[in-house]
């Protein structure tokens, strides 16, 4: 959404930032009565995070299927609050988020499973241990098993990403336009294969939208050119 970022109480005059906050209430005396003071802005993030805490102290009494619907759970709820957009400017797809994603499919999917794999159940855990960490694991960590679910993951994830990117970079290049085209057509074909390929090959995509995000904020063209290169 676009919107007015600077908020000023209109009974005591401090002044805060709704970016940062994510929220209207005055930091300081507790009214809800502001008004912006800046120009409207295309902001898509949110202050929210993602904590598996709770569920992770779980591990040693809870089992495999209540843990991964919980998982699920929290991790459905925080990826619905997540945007790319921070005041207007593009931020990186990140780890954290593709982590989330790809837990919220894995433990809907053991949740409902008649018979849980040793190797799915660490699989599991190990996304527990470290997706409210911003860290994912390696492909060669993922159980053949569960590799659609992986690959159902990024692409939602750059989905969602491009979209955001579309909107905040309007008057795009020729050769970004291409990598972008590129991006969406592999992104599609992930989806048209139910996520049903190589952990690595399905990684390559996250490479290159990485590369691109690179090139779009810092300028750095040798980054646009790995993502060309990646993506044949």
């Amino acid at each position: 959404m676009e919107l007015r970022g600077t908020r000023e109480c209109s009974d005591c005059g401090e002044r805060w930032s709704y970016y940062e906050t994510g929220d209207i209430t005055c930091p300081a005396c507790g009214s809800m009565r502001s008004v912006g003071v800046d120009d409207r802005t295309l902001h898509t993030t949110s202050p929210a995070t993602l904590d598996l805490t709770s569920v992770r102290d779980k591990v040693d009494t809870a089992s495999v299927r209540e843990l991964a619907t919980e998982a699920a759970d929290r991790c459905r709820e925080y990826c619905r609050s997540v945007g790319f957009v921070h005041a207007g400017e593009l931020q990186p797809l990140d780890d954290g988020y593709l982590a989330a994603l790809e837990l919220r499919r894995v433990g809907t999917a053991l949740s409902s499973a008649l018979d849980v794999s040793d190797e799915e159940e660490a699989y599991l855990l190990q996304l527990l241990q470290t997706a409210d960490k911003n860290e994912r694991p390696v492909p060669t960590d993922v159980p053949d098993s569960l590799r659609a679910e992986r690959g159902l993951a990024i692409a939602a994830g750059v989905d969602a990403y491009l979209t955001d990117l579309r909107r905040v970079v309007e008057d795009r290049e020729p050769a970004v336009d291409s990598v972008l085209s590129t991006v969406t057509a592999h992104r599609k074909r992930i989806e048209a294969l139910d996520g049903d390929l190589p952990p690595a090959e399905t990684e390559r995509l996250v490479s290159a939208v990485h590369d691109l995000s690179t090139y779009l904020t810092d300028g750095d063209e040798t980054a646009l050119a790995r993502a060309t290169e990646r993506l044949d």
